[in-house]
Formats: C-alpha cells, structure tokens, sequence
C-alpha cells in the first residue's frame, strides 16, 4: 500500500499565515520527524518511517482550524511553529506532521480535513536571507497552490537531509532547522538546474505537469 505523510496546517477564520512562513514551517516539520528519535532504529515509528521513504516521499498538506486543530493534536506527531516571515498581522504558521501511513488508513481525525483552497500570501517584502543559511528556491515559472507549495518545499528539504552528513545533520538540527524560502528569479533558477544541487521533481498526482521541476535545494553544507 502506498504510504503518505500528511502534514496540517492551522488556519484559524482570523489568522491565517503568511505564504514563506508556511512553506518554512512545513520545510521544518519534514526534517523534524526525519530526525526524531521515534523515526529510527527501535523508536515507534520508524517500520512506517522506513516503509514510506523506501516507496515515494508523496506527503499531503491538509488545514485545519478550531476543533479540527485541536484533534489533531491529539495523534501522535510535532508540531512546528513557524518565525513570522512575510507576515505583519497575520498569525505565525503552525504546522503538525504526522508519521506516515497507508493512503486509504489516514486516521479519521484528520483523513477528512480539506487538501485544496489552501492559498496564503505575504504581507510584506521579504527580508534578506543571513549568509550560511540553506535556501530551497521555487520555480518561478510554476503556479502553485500554497499546499502544494508546501508539500514540495517538504520534499526539498527531505532530499537535503539525505544528501547530508552525520555531523552536518546535527548541526541543521541544533539550530532548529533554520532555513529560507524564496522564489527564484529565471536566471538565478537556470543556474540552479544546472548545478547537482537536490532537485524536487514532481510525479503531477496535481495541478503540475508530471516531471515538473518545483524546487531546489541550496544548503551551503553541500557546497563544500
């Protein structure tokens, strides 16, 4: 059966997040629990853990608000909190990501939440990115809604972490995943595909063409 990991986001009637801020949140909740000592070795997690990564990483992106929110954060899985970016008085993100599960055995709590509609935007200009901080870069040529966004900035920072060492994960993890998501400019996404930087490329289940380049992973630790 075909494994999912679904990823919740709260958007409560008031207070949605901004765009950046939920696509780095959502970023941040996919290493989280690829880090998590549950996700591994003899934790409670890691069959369905081993079992999703070793079939495609497909996650889906789900909101949530009041009630919803409040049983989902009764299953197990993390909740992330995100830093504000690209909000004024919009809520910071929040972002719940659940281990993996079989498509069709979603638990019910959340297996009925919506998937689409979900669209945020940025309040104000983005600031700069501070030096040694990994960017995953969207394709600007693409139109995507902000889950799907979401689930593909999820994929980016997951082939990052792969591609990563032992001691360079510890210390992404030290710092709380500390990251940025920007949207390319055309010039600065063609350099990026023609360097051996991790790339998501999508199997256009939705919305995208399949094959479908979305974003690109530049963590400086790769670099070297």
């Amino acid at each position: 059966m075909e494994q999912v990991l679904t990823l919740v986001v709260r958007v409560e009637k008031n207070a949605r997040p901004a765009q950046t801020d939920a696509l780095e949140t959502a970023a941040r909740a996919v290493l989280a629990i690829l880090a998590d000592e549950r996700s591994y070795g003899e934790g409670e997690w890691a069959e369905a853990m081993t079992s999703w990564q070793d079939d495609r990483i497909r996650k889906i992106v789900k909101r949530a608000r009041g009630t919803e929110w409040r049983r989902a954060e009764t299953l197990p899985g993390i909740t992330v909190h995100g830093r504000g970016v690209g909000a004024e008085e919009t809520a910071a993100a929040e972002v719940r990501v659940f281990p993996p599960t079989g498509v069709d055995v979603v638990p019910a709590e959340i297996a009925n939440l919506q998937v689409s509609g979900t669209d945020f935007v940025d309040a104000g200009e983005l600031p700069s990115v501070e030096a040694g901080v990994p960017v995953l870069w969207v394709n600007p040529e693409l139109e995507m809604s902000s889950g799907k966004a979401m689930a593909q900035c999820g994929h980016a920072a997951q082939l990052s972490w792969w591609a990563l060492s032992d001691e360079a994960r510890k210390e992404w993890q030290a710092s709380d995943f500390a990251l940025a998501v920007r949207t390319a400019t055309r010039a600065r996404w063609s350099e990026l595909l023609a360097s051996d930087r991790p790339v998501v490329q999508d199997a256009g289940f939705t919305e995208i063409a399949p094959g479908s380049h979305t974003v690109i992973a530049d963590h400086p630790q790769l670099n070297r």
